[in-house]
């Protein structure tokens, strides 16, 4: 048997998606939608991509909250392969509960983490990355896959690349970086050493779950005991520790060797908020550079360029304004520009600190 015949793909299905208020909420998230126009939600894309590596070996996490969702967008998942988290309690307890149900299965089995909002536009070179990632993890790494950037991004943390491991694509991990400031941005990017972290890794799911239990041994535990009785997840879920997987895990097994990178050369996009989405969308014909999420025919354009979402069902028109954000709900409208979509999730905390829960 192959590794491949041993990989499962892990979909993480969750998070609200605050920066796309307000057309992403809370109740109805991003990864739900259909967010570029294809006819099919940014989860359903997520499984198109996959579905040719794996077949049906795929495992969604996602809350509770959203489970009749995600049975409804994914017919062909096998009702035990969908877990279900009671509360979130970020990326390293969600994959690795994941991990831990598919080690009971196979104590060979290896898996990938892949986010279910995330746009990639080649898939077959996503599916080839994702091939020799998982060679390279089949020998014990842990296999992170670097996009190769397009420009100085400073809403991306980003990997430095170390030496290369044997005649394959892969490279030690020296750092895993945060998200830098421009002219960091701007170094990384010229000095060609640098990649950036997309959150996709590529484990055994044995290796994953021991490294955990290097640094966080109660929460492997906690992890590996649901596992094994399911009947317990209601009960300990609220106390598992609540941390990303690159601080529980990437981050410090880099800095031990054991983190590989595979660099991808696919576009990608996390769709992290209106700006990025306007980049997603084609140009309409008769809105000129205002970008439409929607029904074209609601919105009229003059001398403007930006984003319009007309999910009211009302016409919109934007007259003399450079990049433009609009999006209209039947209960909130969002004005703003893709200059500042990142401080749309201020206004969503700025809500919640009010008690207006029903709006986010």
């Amino acid at each position: 048997m192959s590794c491949l015949d041993r990989f499962w793909a892990v979909i993480p299905a969750g998070g609200a998606g605050t920066r796309l208020w307000p057309l992403s909420r809370a109740a109805s998230p991003k990864f739900l939608k259909d967010l570029t126009g294809t006819g099919r939600s940014l989860l359903q894309g997520t499984w198109d991509r996959l579905e040719p590596l794996v077949g049906d070996r795929v495992v969604v996490v996602t809350g509770t909250a959203h489970a009749d969702a995600v049975r409804e967008q994914l017919p062909g998942l096998p009702d035990e392969q969908l877990l279900t988290e009671p509360s979130p309690r970020d990326s390293m307890a969600a994959i690795g509960l994941a991990a831990a149900v598919l080690e009971r299965r196979d104590p060979d089995a290896l898996l990938g983490s892949f986010a279910a909002d995330h746009v990639i536009t080649d898939p077959e070179a996503f599916r080839r990355c994702v091939r020799d990632a998982v060679e390279v993890a089949d020998q014990g790494y842990l296999v992170t896959i670097g996009i190769e950037p397009t420009h100085p991004a400073t809403g991306f943390g980003y990997i430095r690349m170390g030496e290369a491991l044997g005649g394959g694509p892969a490279c030690l991990v020296e750092q895993f970086v945060e998200k830098p400031d421009a002219r960091r941005a701007a170094d990384y990017v010229a000095s060609g050493r640098f990649r950036w972290n997309a959150g996709m890794f590529v484990v055994r799911a044995t290796v994953l779950l021991d490294l955990l239990a290097t640094w966080h041994p109660a929460l492997a535990a906690g992890l590996r005991e649901v596992a094994a009785d399911p009947s317990l997840l209601a009960e300990r879920w609220a106390d598992l520790e609540k941390i990303a997987i690159d601080h529980a895990v990437a981050e410090p097994a880099a800095d031990r060797g054991k983190v590989a990178v595979v660099p991808g050369s696919f576009g990608w996009d996390d769709v992290g908020d209106f700006h990025s989405l306007a980049t997603l969308l084609p140009r309409a014909a008769d809105t000129g550079e205002v970008r439409v999420l929607g029904d074209e025919a609601l919105v009229r354009a003059l001398d403007a360029t930006g984003i319009v979402v007309p999910a009211s069902g009302r016409h919109v028109a934007v007259v003399g304004l450079e990049d433009i954000v609009v999006v209209d709900t039947p209960d909130a409208v969002l004005v703003t520009t893709r200059q500042r979509a990142q401080d749309v999730k201020a206004v969503v905390d700025a809500l919640k600190a009010e008690g207006l829960d029903e709006l986010v």
